[in-house]
């Protein structure tokens, strides 16, 4: 092959197309810190606005990946790629991409719902989808929850929203559900009694309900007298674990014996 030719090639298709590249590369990066500096914007305003901050991060998220499509159409008219040829390749594969982002397509669909219908936000503690935990952040696709050994655990917004939420936060305090068994021959009331006294100087009570302390059931061991203190839902591991110490505390500064099933045997003649 002569130079002449050589230097054709390079002048009709190389250089055009190393432009072409460099061209969509500098679109990519300006695009991006464009894209990176209005999501910025859009997130400062809804917060002068006082817009809570669950919605405001999902108006962030809608934002940027709306920008980023846009972006990615602009970079394919930088190449020469026809957009309506794109969209026909597309639609072409319509029916196998909707199989594929099916999944991906019901999350975005309830993560709108969530929004909307507001069943927990941002900073609550929840129970769902077989994930208990503190919501960090409502996302387009998933929703992430921080439990409580500090594992970050993300679930599809679809799942969430199909299965029964448990919100701890809506109300302004929950009860804390313990038991405490007392053996056969020691008297119920006594127990009741000495039982209040010790809860009663746990920390952190909700002042709004007293503690339940009542029989619950029996079984062969006694007596099972529910031990039922309510709190704030920041103070429930704290007020569970010392409720525990003050059944434990009572039961030994009364002495009573350890709970062992009682059983009778009747003898024929």
């Amino acid at each position: 092959m002569s130079d002449i030719n050589i230097e054709l090639l390079i002048n009709t298709y190389l250089v055009p197309f190393g432009l072409k590249i460099l061209m969509a590369i500098a679109v990519w990066i300006i695009g991006g810190m464009l894209i990176n500096m209005i999501a910025k914007l859009s997130r400062k305003a809804m917060s002068i606005q006082k817009i809570e901050p669950t919605l405001a991060q999902y108006g962030e998220s809608t934002v940027r990946v709306a920008l980023r499509i846009a972006l990615v159409m602009v970079i394919l008219e930088v190449c020469g790629i026809q957009t309506t040829s794109f969209a026909a390749l597309i639609a072409a594969g319509g029916v196998a991409i909707g199989m594929a982002w099916s999944g991906l397509l019901s999350n975005f669909a309830a993560g709108i719902f969530l929004v909307i219908l507001r069943p927990f936000k941002v900073g609550d503690a929840i129970c769902a989808a077989g994930q208990t935990g503190a919501v960090a952040e409502i996302g387009l696709f998933s929703t992430t929850l921080t439990t409580g050994d500090n594992v970050c655990v993300h679930v599809g917004n679809g799942k969430l929203f199909s299965d029964n939420i448990i919100n701890y936060t809506t109300n302004p305090y929950r009860r804390v559900d313990l038991k405490c068994q007392i053996a056969n021959g020691v008297n119920p009331q006594e127990a009741i009694a000495r039982l209040k006294i010790h809860v009663a100087k746990i920390a952190n009570l909700s002042k709004a309900a007293e503690p339940c302390i009542e029989i619950l059931e029996f079984n062969a061991s006694g007596i099972v007298i529910a031990v039922r203190p309510f709190c704030n839902n920041n103070d429930y591991w704290q007020v569970f674990f010392d409720t525990n110490k003050a059944i434990a505390d009572t039961c030994a500064e009364a002495g009573w014996p350890v709970p062992a099933p009682h059983q009778i045997e009747f003898h024929k003649d």
